[in-house]
């Protein structure tokens, strides 16, 4: 198992891709953008692009018993999976709070749990630490895999180049355009997601070289990570290393919707995940802003967000949509009055926010208790 250091280095590595023109990388190593955001946004949905995306991390699970075993240690219903079919799942701490999110594919011998950058080493290692007698193998395999992003259909020209070990591709589709098996919404009709049609593929890092002649031939062509941002912020989607902290609650980002198979057998986290569902409400609930009459500034992650002169919450993610300008997702109090007109703080600059709800402040309390009569209650005839 790697040590942190390189882990880091994992992360920070510049991306070969990244030495296509134009290409403007940042910390993460990846290009941001390979020129106009908001032209790619518009490829990049319309499946003519593609997204690097390997700075994230990818973590292998084999084993006769891995399906079943990761069953009793996450969130989501995985001992019936399918080779070729694909979910989402998260690693609860005791008390229901999020630590990991893992988007999921089986190939039919190996179980594939995508992450965020950064967060496979940490994975792995609590992973193993789980094994116990079963018959399973953990490794984390960031260093000889990259991700690409795409909506749509795969460009039938990489087809070679995905990995398939079992004789599967293994191809990420994301559930997020439906409620799964399971699963619960909080959100209203008319959900964005419901035409969320994006996937990720993963490509040996020894193929990069020929994505690259692939590119300067003009048979397929890249956008930047800032424009998929852009995207998901429009389609509500919750990502952990954007949305997520130490006390995030999987209802709050309407995460119950895909992640969380609220009938499965027992799983790390799943009595607070039952209790709030059922009995109580999220303490903070994730809602949409449209900020008005902003042509150049995009709030900064943390920026705070006001009902008046009342703090009420942060924005989490914030973008430059190519037909809904400027947008964000943000983590509101939940009792924040969903029908007041908002404001960020950016800048030491106030922006009008308009506020879409996504999780109602009154999400929970789906269990129908019986009301009990009051204690010392005489019943009076006559």
């Amino acid at each position: 198992m790697a040590d942190e250091s390189s882990s880091a280095s994992r992360q920070y590595t510049r991306s070969p891709l990244a030495t296509l023109p134009g290409a403007l990388v940042g910390d993460t190593g990846i290009a941001s953008a390979y020129g106009n955001s908001l032209t790619e946004q518009r490829a990049l949905r319309a499946g003519a692009a593609l997204v690097d995306l390997s700075d994230r991390g990818v973590i292998a699970v084999s084993g006769p018993d891995r399906l079943g075993w990761l069953d009793s240690l996450l969130s989501q219903r995985l001992d019936q999976l399918g080779a070729g079919q694909s979910t989402e799942t998260l690693l609860l701490d005791p008390h229901g709070h999020v630590q990991h999110a893992m988007r999921v594919v089986d190939d039919g011998d190996t179980t594939w749990l995508l992450v965020d950058a950064g967060a496979a080493e940490s994975l792995t290692a609590w992973l193993l630490k789980m094994r116990f007698m079963k018959q399973v193998e953990i490794i984390d395999r960031s260093d000889e895999l990259l991700t690409l992003g795409y909506f749509g259909e795969l460009p039938d020209v990489l087809a070679p180049l995905v990995l398939q070990p079992a004789g599967v591709p293994v191809m990420w589709q994301d559930p997020w355009n439906a409620v799964a098996e399971g699963g619960w919404q909080y959100a209203g009709e008319n959900h964005p997601g419901t035409d969320w049609n994006y996937a990720e593929v993963l490509i040996p890092r020894s193929a990069t070289q020929e994505l690259l002649d692939l590119a300067a031939a003009g048979v397929i062509s890249f956008a930047g990570s800032d424009a998929l941002e852009a995207l998901r912020i429009a389609a509500w989607r919750p990502r952990l290393s954007t949305e997520g902290d130490a006390n995030a609650l999987p209802h709050e980002f309407d995460w119950l919707r895909t992640a969380v198979h609220l009938n499965k057998g027992c799983y790390r986290g799943q009595e607070t995940v039952a209790k709030v569902h059922n009995l109580g409400h999220p303490p903070r609930r994730l809602a949409f802003l449209s900020l008005d009459g902003v042509d150049v500034v995009i709030p900064s992650a943390g920026s705070v967000v006001f009902d008046g002169e009342t703090e009420v919450g942060h924005v989490t993610a914030a973008a430059r949509h190519y037909e809904e300008g400027i947008i964000a997702l943000a983590v509101l109090k939940r009792n924040a009055n969903p029908e007041a007109e908002l404001s960020v703080l950016s800048e030491d600059v106030r922006i009008p926010a308009s506020q879409v709800v996504i999780v109602p402040p009154d999400a929970g309390r789906t269990a129908q208790v019986p009301r009990l009569p009051r204690l010392g209650a005489v019943k009076r005839e006559g």
